[in-house]
């Protein structure tokens, strides 16, 4: 039970001038409780404040567990980039000097159509370029926005002016970044660089192969769903920080997973773990997102990474891992199925490759089966040979003597 003291008018004026130093200002109630033996509380109530972060004495507080703790200079700066970003963020600024003429057309006119098609979008009734960007929001007092530009620019130009529109795609040999099969960049527009980013992807992945039960056929599905890959490379786009010059959408592809990184840190008091159950939807850059969004690119409603979940459950993976580090946001994809690699000490040819895949299916097998499962007729002692290599650099080892030997895959 609290004591109370004696509040006078001038109790009530000092705590109104305490309340002056925050800053943004707020506006709480204050009342007079009763306690007794003519003693008093002042009861100050505010409700929950839209203007964060605030300060008193120009120093920013948090609670943490049942203490309060001076907040760090950077974490002040994000909250209050996150309270001005309704307003003023990097798309809704004009892009000087860029006028229709510097964009592709035809992009604008296949994304209206397609929005059209999708019902996410009225027919404004008029092709005019200016015009339907107007009505997707990227055209301010006459004047292109940077998001038309990040959206249908034209990628010479884009190059010298905005290099964070940039894809960076490597394929490795092995689990880590020490050799290099392919490693490339592409500049360009959000969309043009999600279809080079599928293209690569397309050539890059290889074909996870599975036996069909009971038929004894191999059906080669993709080791990765497409969908999952499109959501996110096409949240990578729209969800990235374009603010950061040197920023980028990178691909990178490992024997065991795939990671799509994007510039920029997640906002809003959002983490890694609430992008994988559903969440709001609160997009950084949310005329860019409006615009994939139309075009069927992505999701709404915070729907889009548990679509990537359902899709890689769906195809016997794993749930994909979001992890926040480095100032950049990476979703990693893990093959849950046996992918060969492509050398270990020694190129493998691709049959080599192949008998890999049918043992790691199988578990294990003889060597005769081996043969009559291979896609072409091949010589058992050409077989041998290679199973004699892969043995060699500890990929295969055999299991038994004679006739009920049987040939595995190490690890």
């Amino acid at each position: 039970m609290p004591l109370g003291q004696e509040v006078t008018d001038k109790t009530l004026e000092d705590v109104a001038q305490e309340i002056k130093e925050i800053d943004p200002p707020v506006f709480p109630a204050l009342e007079r409780v009763p306690v007794g033996n003519g003693r008093e509380v002042v009861a100050v109530t505010i409700s929950h404040g839209q203007n964060r972060p605030y300060s008193v004495r120009g120093v920013a507080y948090r609670r943490v567990g049942n203490t309060t703790q001076a907040m760090s200079r950077d974490e002040y700066n994000r909250m209050l980039i996150e309270r001005l970003h309704g307003e003023i963020r990097w798309e809704n600024q004009v892009a000087d000097g860029w006028q229709v003429a510097h964009l592709d057309g035809t992009a604008i006119r296949r994304t209206l159509e397609e929005s059209i098609r999708r019902g996410r979008a009225e027919d404004p009734n008029t092709r005019d370029l200016q015009e339907v960007l107007r009505g997707f929001g990227l055209v301010r007092g006459g004047s292109l926005l940077r998001g038309a530009v990040v959206l249908f620019g034209d990628s010479g130009r884009l190059e010298a002016e905005f290099p964070q529109c940039t894809l960076r795609v490597a394929r490795f040999r092995g689990r880590d970044k020490t050799e290099f099969i392919d490693n490339r960049q592409f500049h360009g527009n959000a969309l043009s660089l999600l279809v080079l980013a599928e293209r690569f992807l397309r050539e890059s992945l290889p074909l996870a192969g599975r036996i069909v039960p009971g038929l004894f056929e191999r059906v080669d599905d993709p080791l990765y769903p497409p969908v999952a890959l499109r959501e996110a490379l096409a949240n990578a786009f729209c969800h990235r920080d374009y603010s950061i010059g040197g920023g980028s959408v990178a691909i990178a592809v490992f024997d065991d997973r795939l990671e799509i990184t994007s510039s920029g840190t997640l906002h809003f008091g959002l983490t890694p773990a609430d992008l994988l159950k559903p969440h709001e939807s609160l997009p950084w850059n949310p005329l860019i997102a409006r615009v994939f969004f139309r075009c069927g690119l992505i999701e709404s409603w915070g729907r889009g990474t548990i679509k990537m979940i359902e899709q890689s459950q769906r195809a016997g993976l794993s749930a994909p891992v979001i992890e926040e580090h480095g100032g950049c946001v990476t979703v990693r994809f893990f093959a849950s199925r046996y992918v060969p690699p492509q050398r270990i000490g020694h190129a493998l040819t691709d049959r080599q490759q192949q008998m890999l895949v049918l043992i790691a299916q199988h578990g294990q097998l003889p060597l005769r089966l081996i043969g009559s499962l291979l896609a072409t007729p091949t010589p058992q002692w050409a077989i041998k040979n290679d199973l004699s290599l892969l043995k060699s650099l500890g990929l295969v080892e055999t299991k038994g003597h004679g006739r009920g030997a049987v040939w595995t895959v190490v690890g």
